[in-house]
């Protein structure tokens, strides 16, 4: 394909939405949650979307964070975004009035899977990636 092709694929993934609400109960996006407990859901809205993702920040976190099983926060495995624990995930819903988080940043092999006392939901569209 063409560079200009590139551009332009670029120009419309940049216009993407980085996170989507259903019925003001559950949150969609690619990566997960946040390194600052206090992020709401008009934070997500206000952040400037038409660009490319920076190494740190809501944007970031939303795109490249991943949940993991014990509690706190660690540094990522993949350099930005944060790995986040059950308690994160609760102190985000009950924030933000909201009954779950849904994500797809990671090949299941059942093709989803249920985290933080099934709070984190996991989608992977393509269980046989590998």
């Amino acid at each position: 394909y063409s560079s200009q092709l590139c551009e332009l694929f670029t120009e419309v993934f940049n216009w993407l939405p980085l996170a989507h609400c259903i019925n003001k109960k559950i949150l969609v996006m690619h990566g997960g949650l946040f390194s600052n407990d206090e992020v709401t859901l008009d934070d997500i809205s206000k952040t400037y979307r038409n660009k490319q993702p920076p190494d740190s920040g809501i944007m970031c976190e939303l795109l490249w964070s991943d949940p993991q099983p014990q509690a706190g926060r660690a540094p990522s495995k993949r350099g930005v975004g944060v790995q986040f624990g059950p308690d994160v995930t609760a102190k985000f819903l009950e924030l933000n009035k909201l009954d779950y988080v849904v994500r797809s940043h990671e090949v299941k092999n059942e093709g989803y899977e249920l985290m933080h006392g099934g709070k984190c939901i996991t989608v992977f569209s393509a269980p046989n990636y590998w």
